[in-house]
């Protein structure tokens, strides 16, 4: 029976985990390209201690139903994030960018490392780069002059703008688009931002077009993919999956007490 109270222990730790994990997503729903994450979970498994050895008769072993595996609760084997598309939502303004499809766009962090991103709110530094709202600028670097006009990203990335006395748009840089083979294992940085892990695999720069990447769409915003009846749902269900662990605690600390009751 004390078995009983651990399995119930690993329940209510798991569906904590899972409730604070829906409260994340619905706390972001109105996030800028925010990514809802699930908790997957496992059975913990465990070798019996009674189970019989290899000389033990097979016939009194189906008669005492001794297991060679039992199982001793729940686990969270992976929270990952979900990237599904999220709605467009369109801003007009030029520095707003939206990716329609899969992709991202990679940024160079200050330490030097590699960082991507789903697009978002762009700026131009103080050195006239093409920046992230957090400054950190777009790779490979796209270099805005001063005064320049009309910027526009077209949707494959080539980034143009009007300088100088010339009506003509000058060609300033291309903004390439990577993927992952596995976009799940990507490490969630906060801030729009992630970094590639083992589990993810390396980024690969893709022509936009090619197996669903892109495209860019200049004076839009990618909303969270946060459902909100979805997630409210699922943290009904937790709870009571939870509920239910707590019975279980409490239905094993009842039999012990009248184990412990018990008098010669």
């Amino acid at each position: 029976m004390f078995e009983a109270l651990y399995i119930g222990a690993t329940g209510m730790q798991a569906q904590q985990l899972n409730l604070d994990t829906i409260a994340n997503n619905l706390a972001n729903v109105n996030t800028t390209g925010f990514k809802k994450a699930r908790a997957s979970f496992t059975d913990l498994m465990v070798k019996d201690g009674s189970a019989p050895s290899p000389s033990f008769d097979a016939t009194e072993a189906n008669l005492l139903h001794l297991p060679g595996l039992s199982g001793v609760g729940v686990a969270v084997s992976s929270v990952l994030k979900q990237f599904d598309i999220g709605t467009m939502q369109q801003t007009g303004s030029a520095f707003d960018l939206a990716i329609q499809g899969d992709g991202f766009i990679e940024v160079l962090m200050p330490d030097g490392s590699r960082a991507f991103s789903r697009g978002g709110t762009l700026k131009v530094n103080s050195n006239g780069l093409l920046t992230t709202q957090d400054g950190y600028p777009l790779k490979p670097n796209i270099r805005v002059p001063d005064g320049a006009q009309n910027l526009t990203i077209q949707s494959d990335g080539q980034v143009q703008a009007v300088v100088g006395t010339s009506t003509t748009p000058a060609s300033l840089g291309q903004i390439e688009l990577v993927r992952f083979s596995n976009p799940q294992g990507l490490q969630a940085q906060g801030n729009n931002l992630y970094l590639a892990s083992d589990t993810s695999g390396d980024a690969v720069v893709t022509k936009v077009g090619d197996e669903g990447v892109g495209p860019l769409s200049q004076g839009y915003l990618e909303a969270s993919n946060v459902k909100m009846v979805d997630e409210m749902i699922n943290m009904m269900v937790a709870q009571r999956t939870y509920e239910a662990n707590v019975k279980i605690v409490q239905a094993a600390d009842d039999v012990l007490g009248l184990v412990n009751s018990l008098r010669k």
